[in-house]
């Protein structure tokens, strides 16, 4: 039995040295092979041939969603502007939308929409404004420049935006427009002949009207009149479009209204104010009426009306035969009486006085008399007129102070209780995108890609040839027909049978006051 455990002992020792070197070698296997694959990964990633999806979209990437990782394009300290600064560090002049869709601006998405607008703003808030647009959904844009908006380092940045048609206010085009039918319509008439506003009232319908016909040839489905303080919020969508929130529009309807939002500063030293300002007061149309008429003194605080400006909103319509605008607020058409809704959810976000330096360029646009009297043929609201009156006599500290009873909510209390009773509302969508495309970079890689396709002498003669060929004197087509004799004036009163019954165009409106309850018996 010795014996026999004696001869055994090799061979039970010979197996258990070779498990032991098996096991050995596959754990030598198992430890160098996911390490070897882990240093590639790395030298990978280092030489930039691997990008980590799960860092792509990680809260501390700062690069808007979908830009791609071209390097930016910088400008020279010789070249870079104020405008540049403000809107953002410069990148690669691609648009995205959403991650890796890259819109394309012949694509048959539908319903196809325009936004037509009459401007003299700068591209501190004209870009802003364009790209918010683009990312819910609008597609193509008339612009009808004058003041600073048609100056050609605006100018040029603005055409070199795809989907962005600029139209001058040349002599050829005031020409055009003193021939349009609306002169000899009855509509519009009691706004003819007179300054400022009522002015700008006229001219907006004119520059509508033309826009029209160019979405018709543009293919577009619907057109809406929007100034460049305003941003459509499309509320109420299943994804946040306004090209969706079109789409859900029953065919039958013309025309689609939103209510219009005021901005509420909560601090006077507004810079951006679509990336600063978050707080809205909302429409009378979206509020029940006990709590708009129960709380109407304490949101009106102390100015003649619930809203600063106006209250009736703006609105989209269909493109169709015998469209016509009926004011810078509604649409109308020649042959029919519009079929028209009014959205629930869905405004437009009127940024109103968000600046302190808004008091002064109002002013500074219109030569009225700072009178009581005087500005009523000037300014259509109570608010505008004060303004305008404090900004002609006041002094500047007296300017700031006043800017801060009327139009700053500085009364925290006050805020948080007419939050919670839903007249005031937090909105920070557009905020976020806007804040977003700057950070992107977006902004400033568009009007460097324009410098950089200029040389500094081209640009500057192109400054000199544009101011030629685009400037109006004074007596330009537009000004002789404002202040045309009595006689022309008659003349131009010749009314076509068609306009006999049509409604007259929709003025900016103060929402509903107090003298406007009406007690049901």
């Amino acid at each position: 039995m010795t014996g026999l455990s004696s001869s055994l002992r090799p061979a039970s020792f010979s197996s258990s040295s070779s498990s032991q070197s098996f096991i050995s070698r596959l754990l030598l296997i198992l430890t160098v092979v996911p390490l070897t694959l882990a240093a590639f990964a790395f030298v990978l990633q280092w030489r930039g041939g691997l990008n980590d999806p799960t860092t792509r979209w990680s809260p501390d990437r700062r690069e808007f969603p979908g830009m791609g990782d071209s390097a930016p394009a910088l400008l020279s300290s010789a070249e870079s502007s104020d405008c540049v600064d403000l809107l953002g560090q410069s990148r690669s002049p691609s648009f995205p939308y959403y991650r890796n869709w890259k819109f394309s601006y012949e694509s048959d998405l539908r319903p196809k929409l325009c936004i037509t607008s009459s401007t003299s703003a700068g591209l501190e808030q004209a870009l802003p404004w364009i790209f918010y647009h683009k990312v819910i959904g609008v597609a193509t844009f008339f612009l009808f420049v004058e003041g600073k908006a048609a100056s050609p380092n605006v100018s040029k940045v603005l055409e070199s935006i795809p989907g962005v048609k600029v139209v001058y206010r040349t002599r050829e085009l005031e020409e055009q427009q003193a021939r349009s039918r609306i002169w000899n319509e009855t509509w519009l008439a009691s706004f003819f002949y007179k300054p400022c506003n009522y002015e700008l009232f006229v001219k907006q319908s004119l520059n509508m009207e033309m826009a029209i016909v160019m979405a018709r040839e543009a293919g577009m489905d619907w057109i809406i009149h929007l100034d460049t303080d305003e941003l459509i919020h499309p509320a109420g969508a299943h994804e946040y479009s306004v090209r969706q929130l079109l789409s859900d529009v029953p065919g039958n309807v013309d025309m689609v209204i939103f209510p219009n939002y005021e901005s509420s500063v909560d601090r006077d030293n507004i810079k951006e104010p679509f990336s600063e300002v978050s707080m809205f007061k909302k429409n009378y149309d979206h509020l029940p009426k006990d709590t708009y008429f129960g709380n109407y003194r304490e949101a009106t605080r102390g100015n003649p009306n619930y809203f600063l400006t106006y209250g009736n909103g703006k609105s989209a319509a269909r493109i169709q035969d015998h469209l016509r605008p009926n004011g810078a607020h509604r649409w109308h058409n020649y042959m029919k009486t519009p079929n028209e809704i009014k959205l629930d959810e869905a405004a437009v976000l009127h940024y109103t006085y968000p600046k302190f330096s808004d008091l002064t360029s109002r002013r500074d646009r219109c030569g009225c008399k700072p009178t009581k009297e005087d500005v009523k043929r000037c300014f259509m609201l109570e608010f505008d007129r004060a303004a305008f009156i404090i900004a002609s006599t006041a002094t500047e500290e007296e300017m700031i102070r006043w800017y801060r009873e009327h139009i700053v909510w500085t009364d925290k209390a006050l805020n948080m209780k007419l939050l919670k009773k839903g007249i005031l509302t937090r909105i920070y969508a557009p905020m976020v995108i806007v804040q977003g495309l700057r950070e992107s970079g977006i902004f400033s890689s568009v009007i460097a890609s324009v410098q950089t396709a200029l040389s500094k002498d081209k640009f500057l003669s192109s400054t000199e040839s544009s101011n030629t060929s685009r400037a109006i004197d004074s007596g330009g087509i537009y000004s002789r027909k404002i202040g045309k004799s009595k006689e022309s004036q008659a003349t131009a009163r010749k009314v076509l049978e068609i306009a006999e019954t049509d409604s007259f165009a929709i003025p900016p409106l103060s929402p509903p006051g107090l003298d406007d309850i009406h007690f049901e018996i």
